[in-house]
């Protein structure tokens, strides 16, 4: 995939699924060339701060970042709030509750998991996990790692030369843990309106993240988004084909809405997926609507 000098969306240790401090981040950013970046942790805002400093001593531009949980008509979605106040306490507050309401499930994910013909034990996912959430990708990791499932035959798809083996970790969740899969565990996140209002209050953009993921099959959920106050769209992403990103560019274009491109980079529960490569073949225009928005 064609690399970019601007990405807008990666993921530090302070994301369940994320590996790197911010400060790796930011020197890997500038090993991989990219000029304009953001890190984006899931509901938490910890990342920033740091990122920032170091960036700037880099002669790179940091944008400040948050990707947040929220629904939508029963959907699941991911919200990117670009160019926030990240010093504010309710991004925090957000992060909390929905770290307590993970701790919860993440027991319930265990006996789902186990209930597919699996004996894992909560010993091997504390070795995975800091805080004691367990993510999906921890339950791929630790199972594919499991020497007496080595030949098990609901992770032949995972195992290198698999259909699901480029991201399998990721893949695995996605398969197992997402809405509407065995393992999925509900979580009360707060609705689209309610995460943009949040945004906005805060002096960000609100950007709809990789929709081609949150929005297959519902593409026209995108336009209703937009008359509720939704700034913009990922439309450049690791997750979309060429047609998925070209349909969200022309969306944002005619719709005179932000755009902007994001890999999506979290190191080892994403493999496959790089820093700088978001199918974006025309960063200098992403660049544009940066400044348009003030964003840099």
């Amino acid at each position: 995939m064609t690399k970019s000098y601007i990405d807008l969306h990666m993921h530090s240790m302070y994301s369940d699924d994320g590996e790197y401090t911010p400060t790796q981040l930011v020197d890997m950013c500038h090993e991989a060339g990219v000029k304009i970046m953001a890190i984006a942790d899931h509901n938490w805002v910890k990342a920033n701060k740091e990122a920032k400093q170091h960036a700037n001593e880099l002669g790179m531009i940091y944008i400040p970042a948050i990707e947040i949980d929220c629904t939508y008509k029963g959907v699941n979605l991911h919200v990117l709030g670009y160019g926030i106040d990240d010093c504010q306490d309710a991004f925090n507050q957000l992060g909390e509750n929905i770290e307590k309401q993970e701790l919860a499930c993440s027991i319930k994910k265990l006996e789902l998991t186990n209930a597919l013909g699996f004996d894992l034990k909560k010993e091997q996912l504390d070795t995975l996990s800091a805080n004691g959430v367990y993510t999906g990708e921890m339950f791929g990791e630790a199972l594919l790692n499991d020497p007496r499932y080595e030949n098990h035959e609901l992770l032949k798809p995972y195992r290198p030369g698999g259909s699901r083996s480029d991201n399998p970790f990721v893949n695995f969740y996605w398969d197992y843990y997402a809405q509407g899969k065995p393992c999925y565990t509900e979580i009360h996140f707060s609705t689209l309106e309610e995460t943009i209002a949040l945004i906005h209050q805060h002096g960000g953009v609100a950007v709809l993240a990789h929709p081609g993921n949150n929005l297959k099959g519902q593409f026209e959920l995108f336009d209703e988004m937009v008359t509720l106050g939704l700034d913009g769209v990922e439309c450049f992403s690791s997750y979309h084909t060429t047609e998925t990103n070209e349909y969200f560019y022309h969306k944002a274009k005619a719709f005179n809405v932000l755009y902007t491109c994001g890999s999506d980079f979290h190191g080892k529960t994403k493999p496959s997926i790089h820093l700088g490569e978001n199918g974006c073949l025309n960063p200098q225009e992403i660049e544009d609507c940066l400044k348009n928005y003030h964003l840099i």
